[in-house]
């Protein structure tokens, strides 16, 4: 890695941005390979992300129950869409629709993908997820710092985003929205986080009700931005739905990483997508999507976006921006292979 003074001279002589982009990719990649070969990385860059080459790995990349639910994202999206063919409920045309495509939020870079720290993490996958064209979010987490690094690198880039907030007590969560009120495009609620029992009884995470989230809508309303409701798993979570009537609900077990019932967002999806559409703006769905089928397959039942969380990291820590843009390619690509 060159010393940073001799970096700025090198950069500073560079004509324009492709070659200024390619030199700063280029180091980038250097750190990578400096933190693969001290064992930081924690992903396993498996040929395909389907939860069985990181089991038990929490902290790091897999999730609760031995992987069951991130096993289950992964796999049912296909099996859902093979059961639609086979039974006659494909509309061929249809098939053609795309959701559109968010980063998810993520924290926790150091001690889950083995990044060398936070800050850097958000500052690079912000930047190559614009690179992209991917929608942007941000994550919160504890430290307070995990949360406004990624408030400061969406300000850097000039870019807004989709900013999820822990379910803590109401007046922290308002607190947030203030830090984030010049970078977020919607607010949301993370309320399956309360499900991550370390840290509900750390910063004392609250099962939030529909009085509280109808506080939060009222104040993301009063700034003339969407509310959203991130962690609808569990038939409780759709009559929270139905008293709140948030602008977007987001159908999500946190990535299988959250203790909640067995299944996968795929599955709930299809069983009961339909009614949530009906109570609010729009309906998004992650977890498991690997495929531009399995894209169609969340558009055709309902969802007008999904969130991507793994494959983008893993992208990123193996091969920088770079890696991020082809993965995001793959993504919507008519090639049936998956991506890793």
């Amino acid at each position: 890695m060159p010393h940073y003074t001799a970096g700025f001279e090198i950069l500073s002589n560079l004509k324009s941005t492709t070659q200024i982009f390619s030199v700063a990719n280029e180091w980038f990649l250097l750190y990578i390979d400096s933190m693969n070969e001290g064992s930081g990385v924690k992903c396993r860059f498996c040929d395909e992300c389907d939860g069985r080459g990181c089991v038990g790995e929490l902290p790091g990349m897999g999730g609760v129950y031995n992987n069951e639910n991130f096993m289950r994202n992964h796999d049912e999206w296909g099996l859902i869409s093979a059961s639609r063919e086979a039974s006659g409920d494909f509309d061929e045309a249809g098939q053609s629709r795309l959701p559109a495509i968010r980063l998810a939020p993520i924290t926790g870079a150091v001690q889950n993908v083995g990044y060398w720290d936070e800050k850097s993490f958000y500052s690079d996958l912000i930047g190559a997820s614009i690179r992209a064209g991917l929608r942007l979010s941000v994550g919160d987490g504890y430290p307070d710092e995990k949360l406004k690094y990624g408030i400061e690198a969406l300000s850097a880039a000039g870019a807004r985003g989709a900013v999820f907030i822990k379910p803590y007590e109401t007046a922290k969560i308002l607190e947030r929205m203030d830090w984030a009120a010049g970078v977020a495009e919607i607010y949301g609620v993370d309320i399956d986080s309360y499900a991550i029992v370390t840290m509900r009884n750390l910063v004392n995470l609250q099962r939030k009700t529909a009085r509280d989230l109808l506080e939060l809508k009222a104040r993301a309303a009063r700034a003339g931005l969407p509310f959203a409701i991130k962690g609808i798993f569990r038939p409780e979570d759709i009559e929270l739905v139905r008293e709140v009537r948030p602008d977007i609900a987001v159908i999500s077990n946190h990535g299988g990483r959250v203790e909640t019932l067995l299944g996968s967002t795929a599955a709930f999806l299809a069983e009961r997508g339909a009614e949530i559409k009906s109570l609010v703006g729009a309906v998004w769905v992650d977890g498991g999507l690997r495929s531009r089928r399995d894209l169609e397959t969340a558009a055709a039942l309902g969802a007008s976006e999904v969130m991507i969380g793994r494959p983008i990291i893993s992208a990123l820590a193996r091969a920088g921006a770079e890696g991020v843009a082809q993965r995001a390619a793959a993504l919507v690509s008519p090639v049936t292979t998956r991506v890793s």
